[in-house]
């Protein structure tokens, strides 16, 4: 039997703190799991739906985005994607009445974690203006809010229709569509604030905007380097990519300012051997300083021209463009500088480069580490630079591996969840349902808040997500929220979005990945793309949460026919019976999804295609495969300060928060903890177990302030600290964004700490 939901917010004034953990997995994960499963779910629930994760005729893990092998274990799926399929499979429900007993207010002052763990939503519900909670009100009623707010505008760009990466490809080709028919591009999504860095750098060196590599191409590899990324907590399932491609004689190179317990050893559960003493992953950990990742790189560059025979001059001759350029900027590369920027020993590199020297087949995968600094496109060009240079791109075993985050947030934007979307694309959808699409760029997700801020935009509807605690800034974006003249969240659970509302407010239920999907010609499925460019289908198998449940392709429909009227060119009610008949259509508008009902009828989907990696063709503006040379940079710290990064813990999802613990940090019953080098920590006079105020620091001299955190005095890099987000998104300024894709510069917060008047 499922436990019922925490009546109270726990206390979290004294975390508990261990050392932290130097191996990942193994039973113990299996216990975790097993017992979030048999909380949410109960044990025959836990068996049932656990069992269809990641299966060929299953659905996908509404977790991370991680690709399935062809050959599928029983238990495909990772502790968090337990984690995740049991908060979304919960028998806990919000109901009506919950609403009624819970003023919005008292909702805005309990926890993310508090929140999640209420259950599933099983009503439509309305914050009407003036009132001061959520009241049950019909779809129709809900449909005509949005209608009647959204008609009211003086132009389509006042709304924003913003997108979570896990909604599927029918939803969100849906979604794009209405808004474009509507007439905006203000369709600002998750990418914007993780991988839009990625897609900026590879679109402009290798003409595509995602990873070059398959599932395959890492049992090939001879070197795997994993740069700014956590894969034990954030995805788990690649450990045991790691662990087979370590088998077939690959070496792994992390480089990363905190060691992470995944990282140096698997203990794999579904092997004899990592039910004892695991597999060790990591053959040379580079412990590097935040935002240090282009100079390694260039460093490596310069080496790398300067050794005869390194440079795979055929490739470059013939498939890469700028060289010259590029060659002369990385030997004017300075070790001083190199040394400073890093915080590496010269030795550490040098054993690097005779790694890299030594391989063959390369491949480079990185995360939100690297993705979130002022200089994240300029940082991830140079390692498209250091794969050109041994032609790394475009042969088995060796490409980029962005690795992305939620479950299909590639599909998404594959599908055209996107602020400035192509020419191309638009001339398509214009061929295929007959309107004229708006070619102006509309807002990602900062511009989005600005124009929330300043009065631009008045209404928000987010498909999935929780934008408020996502977002950087928080008291910027919270009272941004609180501008606008509606807030729309179609969503399976609660989160602090809900509470941070505009005049009026709706939330809406809609369907997960677990649930069967029943429309007017039958039982449906729906699509997803993983992060290697993966389609496949995914079908639930549980009986909906509750009866009023829509799900996201019928809500955008019934949405658009509202708004729309019957001037609207697109069959939303066809589209709304039969997902094929949105599928058919996708077949038409985007390459590579031709015949896309019959492929992905093949249990084990297909492959998109990938120009540089099937034919090491490069769509770029020159035709070719770029070099850059843009000059390095790291971020500067002040004498007495800290650079900070935010993270997830282990019992997290993104904003989801499972739990208070961080087991492989050893962190047990709370969030507030900033982890400090010991050295830094005696300098700056921080005692363990003390509290502290992070304060930022930015050029706006504006004071941004997260109180209370407890000090852990931790194996971080010299000058480096770490802690959670959400909460410590409140000191990430709303204008401190990286260049070229205006992510927000989560991994590099200057800080200083106070002590805290509680202390």
């Amino acid at each position: 039997m499922a436990s019922k939901p925490p009546k109270g917010d726990p206390v979290q004034d004294a975390p508990k703190i261990a050392g932290p953990k130097h191996a990942a997995a193994g039973l113990t994960a299996v216990a975790h799991s097993l017992r979030t499963a048999h909380q949410q779910m109960g044990v025959k629930r836990t068996a049932l739906t656990l069992l269809g994760v990641n299966q060929k005729n299953g659905f996908d893990c509404p977790g991370c985005a991680w690709p399935e092998p062809e050959q599928r274990h029983t238990a495909e799926f990772c502790e968090n994607g337990a984690k995740a399929v049991a908060e979304e499979a919960t028998l806990r429900r919000v109901t009506p009445e919950f609403f009624a007993e819970h003023p919005v207010a008292e909702l805005a002052g309990r926890s993310g974690y508090w929140l999640g763990q209420q259950g599933r939503l099983t009503h439509p519900v309305h914050l009407p203006e003036g009132g001061d909670r959520y009241e049950p009100v019909t779809w129709e009623r809900a449909f005509d809010i949005i209608a009647e707010e959204i008609n009211a505008l003086g132009s389509p760009d006042e709304a924003v229709f913003y997108t979570s990466g896990r909604t599927s490809n029918e939803a969100a080709f849906l979604y794009q569509l209405f808004a474009r028919e509507l007439g905006t591009n203000n369709l600002p999504d998750c990418s914007n604030m993780c991988h839009e860095s990625s897609g900026s750098a590879l679109s402009e060196t290798i003409g595509v905007g995602k990873g070059s590599v398959l599932l395959e191409d890492l049992y090939k590899a001879d070197l795997i380097i994993v740069a700014g990324q956590n894969p034990g907590t954030n995805h788990p399932r690649m450990l045991s990519a790691l662990e087979k491609a370590k088998r077939n004689g690959a070496r792994i190179i992390s480089v990363n300012p905190l060691p992470e317990a995944g990282l140096e050893r698997f203990k794999n559960p579904q092997t004899p051997k990592g039910l004892t003493t695991g597999a060790a992953l990591t053959d040379l950990f580079l412990q590097i300083r935040l935002g240090g990742d282009q100079a390694l790189f260039r460093i490596l560059n310069k080496l790398i021209i300067d050794t005869p025979d390194a440079v795979d001059e055929d490739f470059v001759r013939e498939h890469t463009h700028g060289y010259e350029d590029f060659a002369e900027a990385a030997r004017a590369a300075d070790w001083d500088a190199t040394l400073t920027a890093t915080g590496l020993t010269r030795e550490d590199i040098e054993t690097c480069l005779r790694m890299v020297l030594g391989s063959r087949r390369v491949i480079v995968c990185w995360a939100m580490g690297l993705t979130q600094h002022k200089h994240s496109v300029p940082m991830i060009r140079e390692i498209v630079n250091f794969l050109l240079l041994r032609g790394n791109i475009g042969r088995p075993g060796a490409g980029v591996c962005p690795v992305r985050g939620h479950s299909n947030v590639q599909g998404d934007r594959t599908m055209g969840i996107f602020e400035r979307p192509a020419g191309a694309f638009l001339d398509a959808l214009e061929k295929e349902f007959g309107f004229t699409p708006p070619r102006a760029h509309g807002y990602d997700v900062v511009r989005a808040i600005r124009a929330l801020r300043d009065g631009e935009a008045k209404v928000f509807f987010a498909m999935g997500g929780n934008f408020v605690s996502a977002s950087p800034d928080t008291g910027v974006t919270e009272a941004a929220m609180r501008r606008a003249r509606l807030t729309v969240h179609v969503s399976t659970k609660l989160n602090r979005s809900h509470a941070v509302t505009g005049a009026r407010a709706l939330i809406l239920p809609t369907l997960g990945r677990t649930e069967r999907d029943l429309q007017g010609s039958g039982e449906q499925f729906v699509t997803v793309e993983d992060s290697m460019g993966m389609v496949h289908a995914s079908r639930g198998r549980l009986e909906p949460a509750s009866a009023r449940l829509l799900s996201e392709p019928a809500i955008v429909c019934r949405l658009a026919r509202r708004v729309l009227g019957a001037g609207s060119r697109v069959p939303w009610e066809e589209f709304e019976k039969d997902y094929a008949t949105i599928r058919d259509r996708i077949a038409r508008v985007i390459p590579g999804f031709e015949d896309f009902n019959a492929r992905v009828a093949d249990p084990s989907g297909f492959a998109l295609p990938h120009a540089p990696r099937d034919e090491r063709r490069f769509p770029t503006a020159t035709g070719k495969a770029n070099f850059t040379a843009a000059p390095v940079e790291y971020p500067e710290l002040p004498k007495g300060r800290l650079l900070l990064q935010t993270l997830r813990s282990h019992d997290q999802y993104n904003t989801t928060i499972y739990g208070l613990d961080d087991r492989y940090r050893g962190i047990r019953n709370g969030r507030r903890v900033v982890l400090v080098n010991p050295e830094d920590a005696r300098e700056l006079r921080l005692a363990d177990g003390s509290y502290v105020d992070l304060v930022g620091e930015w050029k706006d001299g504006v004071e941004r302030r997260a109180p209370g955190f407890r000090v852990v005095h931790y194996p971080t890099a010299r000058g480096c600290a770490a802690a959670y987000y959400p909460e410590t998104n409140v000191l990430v300024p709303l204008d401190a964004t990286a260049d070229t894709s205006n992510t927000p510069a989560s991994k590099s917060v200057v800080v200083r700490l106070e002590q805290s008047v509680t202390d």
